[in-house]
């Protein structure tokens, strides 16, 4: 079992050019699409969250389920879903803003007790920001690493939500001895800072790094780096991609059997770069289609 803790939302996504056209609800946020991918790839997943009562939460929970994913555990509230408003660039490039105040996953709690058979918990995006439930969320990472369970981390940065940058900076160093795999993107790893030689010098076993249509990048503890470029496809937008590659890369270390530092280390050049094709080729079809929509199974067969 793969958990995947976090934030579910819903995206508001453009239709149309200008600041007035008309806005798409689509299901949404960091966390709930790689537990989707997760769950469409064929990795026993559940979600750890808290979802509104509301319309939007019966949705989101109801796209859960559909990929095969257990909400058992999600907790539920009465306060409003949050929202993000995106912003398609022309090259598909997505920007947002965010109405999060008094919203229902804020609120998350730290669960008495991970799912049975519970190998990995993977985190990020705007649940580690927004207290108080980023606290609770910091908790259950420090927790399940003390356990000895496989931990992800994609930071996702969205700087508008961040109000104190250097504070979150702080912070983020502070995860990483509690960290099994750090997933990030170029962008995000300039606004942080460091290298991935700093990080893995903290705590994580392996980074990988996103460079959009460029491919990506796994750095690991003996000093190698192995990259893959990514897959041409006409974008649409890259909402979701990112989630996308964080699954994947899940997905592809537990067929592996390698949720663990000594999987991660014994993968090697060829392990590496099968496991990047496959992150590489699935963020490829999630960017083929508009909104946050990641592919099957089915679809990935032989990459």
């Amino acid at each position: 079992m793969i958990v995947v803790a976090g934030e579910a939302l819903i995206d508001l996504v453009p239709q149309g050019t200008g600041a007035l056209a008309d806005l798409k609800p689509a299901l949404g946020g960091g966390p709930y699409n790689t537990a989707v991918a997760l769950g469409r790839l064929g990795s026993p997943t559940a979600f750890c969250s808290r979802t509104s009562s509301d319309a939007f939460g019966r949705v989101l929970l109801d796209g859960l389920r559909r990929a095969g994913v257990d909400v058992s555990g999600v907790q539920r509230g009465s306060e409003p879903t949050t929202l993000a408003v995106a912003t398609v660039g022309a090259d598909g490039s997505a920007a947002y803003a965010f109405y999060v105040e008094g919203t229902a996953d804020r609120l998350f709690t730290v669960p008495e007790a991970l799912p049975a058979g519970t190998r990995a918990v993977s985190f990020g995006t705007c649940s580690l920001v927004l207290e108080p439930g980023a606290s609770a969320y910091e908790k259950l990472l420090r927790t399940a690493a003390a356990q000895g369970l496989f931990t992800a981390l994609d930071p996702n940065i969205r700087a508008g939500l961040i109000p104190d940058p250097d504070a979150y900076r702080a912070r983020f160093r502070g995860w990483l001895p509690s960290v099994s795999l750090l997933k990030l993107s170029a962008e995000d790893a300039r606004w942080l800072g460091g290298t991935p030689r700093d990080w893995l010098a903290a705590g994580p076993s392996a980074v990988v790094i996103t460079h959009g249509g460029d491919g990506l990048t796994a750095y690991t503890r003996d000093g190698a780096e192995h990259s893959v470029p990514g897959k041409k496809v006409e974008v649409v937008d890259t909402i979701g991609a990112g989630d996308t590659v964080n699954a994947a890369l899940l997905h592809g270390l537990t067929v592996r059997d390698a949720l663990s530092p000594e999987g991660l280390a014994g993968l090697g050049a060829t392990g590496w770069t099968a496991l990047l094709r496959f992150a590489a080729r699935a963020a490829a079809l999630t960017c083929s289609r508009a909104g946050a929509e990641p592919p099957y199974a089915s679809e990935l067969a032989g990459a």
